[in-house]
């Protein structure tokens, strides 16, 4: 099967590349994901370049793996992972190399329920809890998100909120970088943010 087969063809636009995504995780939740295995013609295609239809910018838990959560093939995500899906100087760059590069018309955030990462931050604003030196220069960045949260909000409502949070913090962040104000200006590009839930597989995508 060649890559312009079927919905293999990237999306060309950003709300043609959200649809496939919402349909990829559909499939999942219904256990109907279309790719268990991949053919060796699409990976002689790879070789020879790559032309993702959307980057995902996510967690690094191993229980939210973007590829399987939206049942997409080789070649059709461009995924950045990192422990609360927070940026940083290295995640930037990577993702300034997907906009400028490949050219991907969406770009998602993508946290999820039940986030150790969110948690940590948590305790450490509200609790005054410490982590090891580096962990806690992760949360760092985490922390501001959780301003204007209700700390005496049951713990399970306290932590979906923050995941949130979290999520919508780094999607202004990202707005207001030069690479994104121009991406947009002149494709159309999207930046939106979601959260996975854990025990339905279901990416909820946030207004």
């Amino acid at each position: 099967m060649a890559l312009t087969d079927r919905d293999y063809a990237p999306p060309q636009t950003a709300d043609e590349a959200l649809a496939r995504l919402e349909a990829g995780n559909l499939r999942f939740v219904r256990g109907e994901a279309s790719f268990p295995t991949v053919q060796k013609e699409i990976l002689a295609e790879l070789a020879l370049g790559q032309q993702p239809y959307a980057t995902i910018l996510g967690c690094s838990d191993s229980r939210v793996p973007p590829e399987l959560v939206f049942d997409a093939g080789f070649g059709e995500l461009f995924v950045i992972r990192v422990a609360g899906n927070v940026l940083g100087p290295s995640i930037l760059g990577t993702l300034q190399y997907s906009a400028l590069h490949l050219k991907t018309p969406l770009f998602v955030v993508l946290g999820h329920e039940g986030c150790g990462a969110v948690k940590a931050a948590i305790a450490s604003r509200f609790d005054g809890s410490q982590q090891a030196g580096r962990i806690e220069i992760l949360l760092e960045q985490i922390i501001p998100a959780l301003d204007g949260l209700d700390p005496q909000a049951p713990p399970a409502e306290l932590l979906s909120a923050g995941v949130e949070a979290n999520v919508r913090r780094v999607v202004r962040e990202l707005l207001e970088t030069p690479e994104a104000k121009a991406r947009m200006a002149d494709s159309g590009m999207r930046l939106v943010g979601a959260v996975y839930e854990l025990e339905t597989g279901r990416v909820r995508f946030l207004d």
